[in-house]
């Protein structure tokens, strides 16, 4: 058990981080596959490893920090974001992993790891746990882009519902690296419903309505098939009342 706590404070590691440790390839080899043997690590994927606490039998990193090590540059967004942040109602058995390389989906302990093209580059943060995360205002707004593909409208709002504050001149930062009108009138029609709550001034919601194209939309494709109504405001087709959705636990999952 030599190099055992060096990797229990590593917690995910590389075949390379392993030679690096013990400064010999074939020692590190021979390390990685008597630790394996023993219950002293485990493997991921193909050079991927997590170090397994002895007590529980369990890796010892969590989730959102094995998925951080997936691949270079990897960082928590969407769903699994309000998850870490402790605002989300259901705890998904599937982690959403943002990285410029992609990588295949797959499955440890009992979690789905799926891959997620990045929308911008900007809002994302390390936290002290060295997890890669987006930071609330990303996640707010990636969420709402394509909530139809993450669950629902409805649990996308229930999360939304649980955030106290939003520094609006982040979110209006990123949408413009977004350069999506059709997001601004999106935005802004759902977080208007919480404006008081996220502490978002008229101003937001001001410029939102003015990059926000002419062009009708509706608000979620599959409104076409249920009872809807025009926001002439936001220019949106929305449900006709979108707190029974809610109340409903209706999701709409494409």
């Amino acid at each position: 058990m030599k190099y055992y706590e060096q990797l229990i404070d590593k917690g995910c590691f590389t075949r390379s981080d392993v030679v690096e440790l013990t400064g010999n390839g074939d020692t590190a080899n021979s390390l990685i596959y008597s630790y394996k043997r023993k219950g002293y690590i485990d493997s991921v994927r193909r050079d991927m490893f997590v170090a397994i606490s002895l007590e529980t039998k369990q890796p010892i990193p969590t989730r959102y920090s094995i998925a951080s090590h997936i691949a270079k540059g990897a960082y928590i967004t969407l769903h699994s974001a309000f998850e870490y942040y402790g605002y989300a109602n259901q705890v998904y058995y599937e982690v959403y992993v943002a990285a410029k390389t992609r990588f295949r989906e797959f499955q440890y302990d009992g979690i789905i790891y799926r891959y997620v093209q990045p929308a911008i580059d900007s809002g994302v943060v390390k936290m002290g746990d060295g997890v890669n995360i987006t930071d609330i205002e990303r996640t707010v707004l990636d969420s709402i882009n394509i909530f139809e593909k993450i669950g629902g409208l409805e649990e996308t709002l229930r999360c939304i519902e649980l955030v106290p504050y939003l520094d609006y001149s982040k979110l209006l930062r990123y949408m413009a690296y977004y350069n999506k009108g059709y997001l601004y009138q999106r935005v802004g029609y759902l977080l208007k419903r919480y404006q008081d709550i996220l502490k978002l001034p008229d101003s937001f919601f001001s410029v939102c309505k003015r990059l926000a194209p002419d062009t009708k939309r509706y608000l979620y494709h599959e409104l076409l098939l249920e009872p809807h109504i025009f926001d002439d405001e936001w220019r949106l087709y929305v449900p006709n009342n979108l707190s029974a959705v809610i109340d409903k636990g209706a999701a709409y999952i494409e």
